[in-house]
């Protein structure tokens, strides 16, 4: 016959019991228990069944941790996983060797006419000078301080010298009037007598003329000079008489002038 639940106390007697594990002929028997709720059955049971009753104790501690055992075979390779996103660009590498020559390209368009300006590129160089003093110094460039013409300011007034500027073939001479004194005067290059022309004084007044034409490179000097002492018989006045030295660039060399053509081009 079925009883009813247990009371609070039979409850307790039966929590007893289990933690004793003792069983008596009218005691309730449990089922299963759980933390979360309890499932009993009750009844009556005889003295024999009793002694076959048995009730699960106390859960015990944990026990310590076994030994890691061998590893295990290689499990069989997974799936493939999804594809990630690209990375951040890297930075540039080093530069790579030179690549193989090219073919020859094909050739270009025709470019259009430059303007002619072969007028601007004429090398000129000339002078024309005279003297406003008589019996110069002997052997000493004679400073020829009247200016008439000065192409291109190739000479020097100050110091009585022609100095090239650019090479090729040029034309000297002079005029120099002589009076009082015999006249021994030179064309000279680089200090180099060129050409030399002596005029003796005969009481009356004379002049003394020579020209040349001559190679010259840039830098190169040309000037007047008495080459003989006590022979400065160069005579001038301002009112009636005048002693000259002339030079000009009579072409410039062909060589250097196609230099100047490519360059100012």
């Amino acid at each position: 016959m079925r009883r009813e639940p247990p009371s609070a106390a039979e409850q307790r007697v039966l929590h007893a019991k289990r933690v004793t594990g003792t069983c008596s002929a009218r005691a309730l028997v449990v089922v299963d228990q759980t933390r979360d709720g309890d499932v009993l059955t009750w009844g009556h049971q005889s003295a024999a069944q009793m002694q076959s009753c048995k009730v699960r104790g106390v859960k015990g501690r944990v026990g310590p941790t076994g030994k890691i055992g061998e590893r295990g075979e290689r499990g069989p390779a997974g799936k493939r996983g999804p594809t990630g996103d690209n990375g951040g660009e890297g930075p540039p590498g080093p530069p790579g060797r030179d690549g193989d020559k090219g073919d020859k390209g094909g050739r270009g368009p025709r470019g259009t006419a430059g303007i002619c300006k072969c007028g601007s590129l004429v090398p000129k160089s000339a002078f024309s000078v005279g003297i406003t003093s008589s019996y110069p110094t002997e052997k000493t460039p004679i400073k020829f301080n009247k200016v008439l013409f000065n192409e291109g300011g190739h000479y020097n007034p100050q110091t009585g010298k022609f100095i090239c500027a650019y090479p090729g073939v040029y034309y000297f001479s002079y005029d120099i009037t002589l009076a009082n004194k015999h006249l021994a005067i030179s064309l000279v290059q680089n200090g180099q007598y060129r050409i030399k022309t002596f005029d003796a004084n005969t009481g009356n007044h004379d002049v003394a003329s020579g020209s040349t034409v001559m190679f010259l490179n840039p830098e190169d000097e040309v000037w007047m000079e008495i080459f003989y002492s006590d022979q400065n018989g160069l005579f001038t006045d301002p009112s009636w008489a005048d002693s000259l030295f002339s030079g000009f660039l009579l072409y410039a060399d062909t060589n250097y002038f196609d230099t100047l053509a490519a360059d100012y081009a």
